[in-house]
């Protein structure tokens, strides 16, 4: 690739065909020797900078701004969304150094940034992907939204069977177990959810998407609809975290048994 780069122009709300350039480059050089693909990186950071993450940062900013509307809990600075391009390859056989794509994650503030539901897009050499839901909640967040499911699932069900959410997103196909969850009960009406280890929506457009001007506001568009299905997942997850009131003679809330002589 060519050693001069250009600055990214201020107000860019999209990649330029530079940065899938760069891309493509990226899984080539990926694919080699992992020391080989250091070096590569390393002599090509300049453009990783300009034309990939400083354009990411800047859709990430805007899409954030928009969301103070419609999921404020969500709103997070860009740094903390957007993804580092390195694999954490320590424990596994795949030596690739760097990720194949670059992505934003956007967590409630009340949780890990990569736990519980939330809203999520990435651009490869070859897709745009824009999702929203909760992906891989961790063992206690699983328990919480199996629970409430108990009570709400024809809640959730009417938010994804949503004819605006349909109309633009696919559903997550769930992870489902086979079986009912140990505990639960087998013929309950909403089991289809529950055995469910991921609850969500997903969008997959073509890599040009990436290059076109309206990227940041399309990315807004596709989460202010599934702004509700998230929030509804986050609930229970949220209120599993709030401290529960103590206990006192059997009594809630702090009740104090009456004076006995």
């Amino acid at each position: 690739m060519a050693k001069s780069v250009k600055t990214s122009p201020e107000g860019q709300l999209h990649l330029r065909p530079a940065a899938m350039t760069y891309l493509r480059a990226l899984v080539r050089a990926n694919r080699r020797d992992p020391v080989e693909a250091r070096e590569w990186f390393l002599a090509n950071k300049a453009a990783y900078e300009a034309e990939v993450k400083q354009p990411m940062l800047g859709i990430i900013r805007h899409v954030t701004n928009a969301m103070l509307e419609f999921a404020p809990e969500h709103v997070r600075p860009a740094e903390k969304s957007f993804f580092r391009i390195y694999r954490d390859t320590r424990f596994s056989n795949d030596k690739r150094p760097y990720k194949e794509h670059v992505a934003a994650w956007w967590a409630h503030g009340a949780l890990e940034k990569t736990s519980g539901a939330g809203f999520y897009f990435h651009i490869s050499p070859t897709e745009v992907i824009l999702a929203a839901g909760a992906y891989m909640p961790e063992k206690e967040q699983l328990a919480a939204i199996r629970h409430w499911l108990l009570e709400h699932h024809g809640e959730l069900r009417a938010e994804l069977e949503g004819e605006a959410l349909r109309k633009h997103f696919e559903l997550f196909e769930g992870n489902a177990l086979t079986r009912p969850p140990t505990g639960f009960p087998a013929e309950h009406a909403g089991m289809d959810l529950i055995r469910c280890r991921q609850w969500g929506v997903s969008r997959t457009l073509p890599a040009e998407a990436a290059l076109e001007p309206g990227l940041a506001e399309n990315i807004v568009r596709h989460f202010r609809l599934a702004a509700p299905l998230v929030g509804l997942l986050n609930g229970p997850i949220v209120e599993s975290l709030k401290p529960r009131k103590p206990l006192i003679f059997g009594l809630s809330g702090g009740v104090k048994p009456a004076k006995t002589r």
